[in-house]
């Protein structure tokens, strides 16, 4: 099961479809106006939207065709609904805020805004993109598969070709882990390299502004507009330096993350990278633990004036957080983060030699959903210790779903790992099974 390709415009690349309208081969209101088709037809079954409006959408397309300029001139890109946004509504998927208008935009948003992009709309979140009410979005490779959480409208309107960049946030796995179930490139920069003013706070330690595309050239060209630094990075794969890090958690892999974890092991040696096994140091093994206490002290802090306001009202994970039913003590927090401080320094040391470091993007395939929308289980750590992940996709598991790998590396090597991830990306592709490809060419959600 695999979604439809149709040649149409919506398909398009960011960097295609602003290369087709410079030369004037294509007009931001042709392309706002695919990808609205394409919502039409799709999205009364993938689910990916909770603001759109057409007419508004084609008037900015419209007035962007008008204007001419900036580096993202015209281009549609989906946000998620707990980014603010002044024209629009964002309601975190909570029905304690519908109707909502901070009537501000985001810091991102607002730098998009300013580069030329046309901002579609707003995509579906977990409530709050923590673990609450979930979003109506289904995996578009198959509607009883979860796209995942919390940045799930981001993930699909993307990878079902409904927009080419969307916006999603991170605090455990919430761009990454959409990402590999839906199939998409995505980057959880470096913790605090793009501004997170402008979004619904839930750890401010570990809150991160990421993004979806369709390519990894595209990740570079908003990571470009976001002022994030290039960097020098292998021509080739043919010598490039790659470390496998199964993680402390290896033993959670299904047996699709460990076929494609191999997979992707075997392309890289046919590619002529050196690659080498890392094991992280024995201190690594309370990460996962130290995540949850610093999160969840952090939560206490950000959600208190919505505790105090709503009470029970609230879902019931995070009224048993407000309540610190877990019993955490300030020592445990303050033991988490120093942990987590040494570690940071330590990884950095210990990733600098390698050009990017092979990680598991998730447990396993998308499991069936809606309410499962999986675990972080291979993202915690990541962002626990503010290192940039990019998702890249091409491989399946054995329900012909996708099934993404990470590329990490020391802060602040964003943009040499999503060069990496254009390396790696289409040598995956082509390692995926025949079986798989030629199921590619099929409809999905019928």
């Amino acid at each position: 099961m695999s979604i439809a390709t149709e040649d149409t415009a919506n398909w398009l690349t960011a960097r295609e479809a602003l290369a087709q309208m410079a030369r004037g081969a294509l007009s931001s209101a042709d392309l706002v106006a695919a990808c609205l088709e394409r919502i039409r037809r799709r999205d009364p079954v993938v689910r990916a939207w909770t603001y759109l409006v057409p007419a508004a959408a084609m008037a900015k397309a419209k007035a962007a065709d008008a204007a001419g300029t900036g580096p993202l001139r015209g281009l549609p890109i989906g946000i998620k609904d707990i980014i603010y946004t002044h024209d629009m509504p964002t309601s975190f998927n909570s029905p304690h805020f519908r109707g909502h208008f901070p009537n501000i935009d985001a810091a991102s948003v607002a730098i998009l805004r300013d580069a030329g992009a046309v901002m579609m709309g707003k995509n579906d979140t977990v409530e709050f993109a923590v673990n609450g009410r979930r979003a109506a979005t289904m995996n578009p490779h198959d509607r009883t598969r979860t796209p995942g959480g919390s940045s799930s409208g981001s993930a699909a309107a993307v990878a079902d070709g409904q927009v080419p960049i969307s916006l999603g946030t991170q605090t455990g796995g919430s761009v990454i882990r959409p990402a590999s179930y839906c199939g998409t490139y995505a980057i959880k920069p470096t913790w605090n390299l793009v501004s997170h003013e402008g979004f619904k706070v839930c750890a401010a330690s570990f809150d991160t502004l990421g993004w979806y595309a369709r390519s990894a050239e595209d990740l570079d060209l908003i990571a470009e507009v976001f002022g994030i630094e290039a960097q020098p990075c292998p021509g080739s794969l043919d010598g490039a330096r790659i470390a496998i890090c199964k993680t402390l958690v290896w033993h959670m892999a299904e047996p699709a993350t460990v076929a494609a974890m191999d997979q992707a092991r075997a392309a890289l040696e046919a590619a002529g990278a050196i690659v080498t096994d890392l094991q992280l140091p024995p201190e690594f093994d309370g990460l996962t633990e130290a995540h949850r206490v610093i999160m969840q002290a952090e939560m206490r802090s950000a959600f208190l004036a919505d505790y105090r306001r709503l009470g029970d009202a609230l879902y019931p994970q995070l009224v048993s957080i407000m309540r610190n039913a877990a019993g955490d003590s300030r020592e445990d927090l303050r033991a988490a983060q120093n942990l987590s401080a040494r570690c940071r320094c330590v990884f950095d040391d210990i990733a600098a030699p390698f050009d990017a470091v092979l990680t598991p993007s998730t447990s396993g395939e998308a499991p069936v959903g809606p309410e499962d929308t999986g675990a972080a289980t291979f993202n915690r750590i990541w962002t626990l210790l503010h290192m940039p992940c990019v998702n890249v996709p091409g491989l399946t598991g054995p329900s012909q779903l996708p099934v993404g790998v990470t590329l990490t590396g020391p802060r602040y090597s964003d943009r040499r790992l999503i060069s990496m991830a254009a390396l790696l990306g289409p040598i995956l592709s082509a390692a995926r099974p025949k079986a798989a490809k030629q199921s590619s060419k099929g409809t999905a959600l019928q």
